[in-house]
């Protein structure tokens, strides 16, 4: 905390020049004024003694005066040695919407939520899927939900927002314009099947695309070869070998994705793979049960 030293207040408030005929100023001319003294008497302030006094009244000649604030606390300087500086960081990471932790238990965050187009493709289970739209939800965007099973949707949508319509549900080919923009984002979600159909709404500047797979269908090839992220859960040993040559993964990654346990999804880029464990709330647990992989 400074000092609170306030800016220089410049000349008094009675800065001005001697004029004839005002009251009260030495040296004045006019008929009968004297300052309040008889007529003809002599004056305390004669010569330059009377200048320097009208001066300092007048506030010509005199330094401009300091404002002072309020003087802040005093107390003794903090400081820490160098090599425990790395103590005092802060753990910053992305923004966006935590879809679980990985393998050292630290969040991994999805940032769904962005300027530009982004399509995601999550091969796996509804209740993932149910999971991340609750908590695209809590980041402030529309979730629009195109699915030809609106009853598995249904409880969800009620509950989410409190009362406010944030999850919408639609059916399949039906979703209307959502007017996404950077103060209100939309994620839609489309829950349609083996073969879902090219959709009327598309991504694009602050509107995302989740589509959700239950398997590896005809149509997942192109869908994953066009999405910026694509979750993997457990598939069976033929599908993880056809993943893993499409996405470009390690033998070991490959091999493992028909191993995961529920809740464990393989989240991959073209430059980027990581394994994230799911880890339900106490009220999402309530909503959706505990993570299951089938449905």
């Amino acid at each position: 905390m400074g000092q609170g030293v306030g800016q220089p207040t410049g000349q008094g408030p009675l800065a001005g020049g001697a004029g004839g005929g005002v009251p009260g100023v030495p040296g004045a001319s006019g008929p009968g004024v004297s300052g309040g003294r008889p007529a003809g008497a002599p004056s305390r302030r004669a010569g330059g003694s009377g200048e320097r006094g009208a001066g300092r009244r007048t506030g010509r000649g005199t330094k401009p005066r300091f404002g002072f604030g309020l003087i802040g606390p005093r107390r003794d300087r903090h400081s820490v040695p160098l090599d425990q500086l790395g103590a005092l960081a802060l753990p910053v990471g992305d923004d966006g919407l935590v879809v679980g932790v990985d393998a050292e238990g630290r969040p991994a965050v999805l940032g769904i939520n962005r300027p530009s187009p982004y399509d995601v493709t999550l091969i796996g289970g509804l209740w993932t899927a149910q999971v991340l739209a609750l908590r695209a939800a809590a980041t402030g965007a529309r979730i629009a939900v195109e699915t030809g099973r609106a009853q598995a949707w249904t409880a969800l949508a009620q509950a989410a927002g409190g009362g406010q319509p944030c999850i919408t549900l639609h059916d399949v080919g039906r979703v209307p314009p959502q007017g996404a923009s950077a103060g209100s984002p939309v994620v839609v979600i489309r829950d349609c099947g083996m073969r879902p159909p090219r959709g009327r709404v598309v991504s694009g500047p602050w509107q995302s695309v989740v589509t959700l797979l239950p398997y590896l269908s005809p149509v997942a090839p192109r869908l994953l070869e066009k999405s910026s992220l694509v979750g993997v859960q457990r598939v069976s040993p033929d599908e993880a070998t056809q993943i893993g040559r499409i996405m470009g993964l390690q033998r070991s990654e490959s091999e493992a994705l028909s191993t995961l346990a529920d809740g464990v999804t393989l989240w991959c880029t073209p430059n980027d793979r990581q394994f994230v464990m799911t880890q339900a709330t106490d009220a999402e647990t309530g909503l959706l049960g505990s993570a299951r992989r089938m449905d």
